[in-house]
């Protein structure tokens, strides 16, 4: 089995910055498309951005678009996900997800084959 740790939550004012990172443990060869979701209170969930590890290719919300950018380490196990110029409705709390193909984060249609981490806060204040 593979695990997932996220970490670089945080508080942060709007204009600001952060970078998330997650890390996987265990069974890494599982580790190839890898997405970030988040919830914000009283919201649903929402997919954020997705990474192919295989091919490099990615995904964004538009309401995310150009401002995040998600990556990985080629060595490492470890994906990451940029976020520049937040704004307070970015705040949520953001999970790391294994996903058998990015369009699960894109469609949010999930089937149950995910691996999940537990999330790390980040709160933007205006």
């Amino acid at each position: 089995q593979v695990q997932l740790v996220e970490s670089g939550g945080g508080a942060v004012q709007a204009g600001g910055s952060l970078r998330l990172s997650c890390a996987a443990s265990g069974f890494t060869s599982d580790f190839r498309h890898v997405g970030w979701l988040r919830q914000a209170p009283g919201k649903e969930r929402e997919g954020v951005s997705c990474i192919n590890r295989n091919d490099g290719t990615t995904f964004y919300a538009d309401s995310v678009k150009v401002r995040f950018i998600i990556s990985t380490n080629s060595t490492k196990a470890a994906v990451y996900l940029q976020m520049n110029s937040l704004k307070p409705d970015d705040t949520a709390d953001y999970t790391c997800v294994i996903v058998p193909s990015c369009s699960a984060i894109a469609t949010m249609h999930f089937g149950g084959l995910e691996v999940w981490g537990e999330g790390t806060l980040v709160t933007v204040s205006s």
